[in-house]
């Protein structure tokens, strides 16, 4: 059983432990988007597929796909399930849970719409959202003092007054409040990623009185078998590689 893993999340790299452990042959896909990525156990392949086109011609070497791409990476998902309904193959996403919203959390359906409300409901935002997304927040935010946060720098210019600060996951609770005290942040915007890697912040805007603003996550497609941990991928692998072995009678009974 050959198992292409869409990588690059924590629980992507947890399955691929899983799997390799379990000797199945799976191969992590990652989108090489950083610089120096975590890297799972198993074999990896790193850069895009070429989109549904060259990801159908990919699949000829796998038989099972898991997309365990981070929940807003819409294009990947979008790609994998087109590709894998072209080519038969069974798909199964492993997606995080959103987090438990709280009373005061305003929610939100784009960057955008976050940027505008941003700058209502607070002076000096902290953003918390991805490289990727920056550029939809400079309209609202452009003359606010901003601090960012992300993995690496982004390809756009940032203005005068933003504040960049690159670091990865997970964080500390203390950390978390400190920086916000520094620079003296009053609203907090952030995706609706899930996990306990970012969650801190989330606790210091609480203790702090920061206002939050979460941008919801994309819905998966409909039909898509979806599980959210590691284990029971590995399960949903276990059993489609046991239903190919399994001879027609038995899969009758």
């Amino acid at each position: 059983m050959r198992v292409l893993l869409l990588g690059g999340t924590s629980e992507a790299r947890e399955l691929a432990a899983l799997l390799v452990a379990k000797s199945v042959e799976v191969t992590s896909s990652l989108a090489g988007r950083v610089t120096r990525p975590r890297l799972p156990v198993g074999a990896v392949r790193i850069g895009g597929f070429g989109g549904v086109p060259g990801l159908r011609a990919a699949l000829a070497d796998y038989d099972l796909v898991v997309d365990a791409t981070h929940p807003f990476a819409e294009g990947m998902s979008a790609n994998a399930e087109a590709a894998c309904r072209a080519e038969r193959v069974p798909l199964l996403r492993l997606e995080r849970p959103g987090w438990e919203p709280m009373p005061q959390w305003r929610y939100v359906e784009g960057h955008e719409e976050a940027a505008r409300l941003a700058a209502d409901l607070g002076r000096r935002p902290f953003l918390t959202v991805g490289r990727q997304e920056l550029g939809r927040f400079l309209p609202s935010l452009r003359e606010r003092p901003v601090l960012a946060r992300m993995v690496e720098r982004p390809d756009l210019s940032l203005p005068h007054g933003w504040t960049l600060v690159t670091s990865r996951g997970p964080y500390l609770l203390a950390d978390e409040m400190r920086l916000m005290r520094d620079h003296a942040i009053d609203v907090l915007v952030t995706k609706d990623s899930g996990g306990s890697y970012t969650w801190p912040k989330l606790e210091a805007a609480a203790i702090l009185g920061v206002a939050v603003i979460v941008v919801r996550r994309p819905a998966a497609p409909a039909g898509l078998a979806v599980v959210h941990t590691a284990q029971d991928a590995s399960a949903w692998v276990r059993a489609q590689s046991r239903c190919r072995c399994l001879p027609n009678a038995e899969l009758s009974e």
